[in-house]
């Protein structure tokens, strides 16, 4: 049994999670405390650095064996540095690691926030067992965490797993400020972007949909929209989702041919969507990917669930402990 304490440091919210790992190769999360991002850096990180030594002070079971960070792109995990993601613009260089490893005096690391999901599902998630395993957040935006020959593959500066960035169409939805990319056709923001000429034409048509409620224009809807009006049997929800799960096959066949993993799993919207998203998914698959690499190669929903941003921070030091006994 291990203590490991998570950091999740996002734009609008701040976690401070301490697990405790089980016999059953899992783990189990003790106690949580969120907050608002203070506006600045230091200020943010003394008082994580504060409530995880508050938090530890008040129960004397705890001994930390290691502490994991969370935070969106991009970072350099060598350096611990956190270098102004899109989320947090003003983190210009900010080391997050020192201040913990001298406050607690264990291993600590950040990861960013798709590497660290990535570890989680296979330390104690749907990938758990696998050697080659790629992870897709399937959320507001798309990036991957690989784990490659048992490791998770960080690339030469931390941007490894940016998938999103790929362009699968000449013309598309903008996503990662690149119209047609994987993630412009793939993400939460994509698919509601993508929907929009189609309401329009629907609409313009004589259809009616579920996804436009009273008062709403088609470039205010978003694929939460979509999602209920599929869920309630709308055709257009469902021809839209149908196409997206299209567009997934085409991103997730690349990457099968390319990284031959045994395992993809997907978070967020898949999780929530598969029942549509899956069977054109696979069409595609079958269609595009060598049958070798499509044959031993599984696409399941992440196995954490909705809670998987919760052990997310807990598993980069999980994967520190697991480095260090081996």
């Amino acid at each position: 049994m291990s203590y490991l304490a998570g950091i999740d440091i996002g734009g609008t919210k701040c976690a401070v999670s301490i697990g405790k790992t089980t016999g059953k190769e899992g783990i189990e999360i003790c106690y949580k405390e969120k907050f608002p991002t203070p506006d600045e850096p230091l200020e943010a990180v003394g008082k994580m650095t504060e409530t995880l030594a508050a938090m530890v002070e008040a129960h004397d079971e705890i001994v930390l064996e290691a502490i994991g960070i969370s935070c969106g792109s991009p970072l350099d995990s060598k350096k611990g540095l956190i270098m102004c993601p899109p989320n947090l613009p003003n983190w210009n260089h900010i080391d997050v690691v020192t201040p913990f490893a001298r406050r607690f005096g264990v291993p600590v690391q950040v990861q960013n926030d798709a590497n660290a999901c990535g570890l989680a599902e296979w330390l104690w998630g749907a990938g758990r067992g696998t050697q080659n395993m790629i992870f897709l957040t399937f959320g507001t935006g798309l990036g991957a965490g690989l784990i490659l020959d048992g490791k998770l593959y960080c690339g030469t500066c931390d941007m490894a797993g940016e998938v999103g960035h790929v362009r699968l169409s000449e013309d598309g939805p903008e996503g990662y400020g690149k119209k047609g990319s994987f993630e412009g056709f793939c993400s939460g923001g994509g698919i509601a972007r993508f929907a929009v000429p189609y309401i329009e034409s629907w609409v313009k048509g004589g259809g009616q949909t579920g996804i436009l409620k009273p008062g709403k224009s088609p470039d205010e809807i978003t694929t939460a929209d979509i999602g209920a009006a599929a869920g309630e049997g709308d055709e257009l929800a469902l021809d839209i989702l149908k196409k997206a799960g299209e567009n997934l096959g085409k991103g997730l066949s690349m990457l099968i041919d390319i990284l031959n993993p045994e395992r993809i799993v997907i978070g967020s919207i898949y999780l929530r969507q598969e029942d549509i998203l899956r069977e054109p998914m696979l069409e595609v698959i079958r269609r595009e990917t060598l049958l070798q690499n499509r044959q031993v190669c599984q696409v399941v929903p992440a196995g954490l669930g909705e809670q998987l941003g919760d052990y997310a921070a807990l598993s980069v030091a999980g994967n520190l402990i697991c480095a260090g006994r081996c």
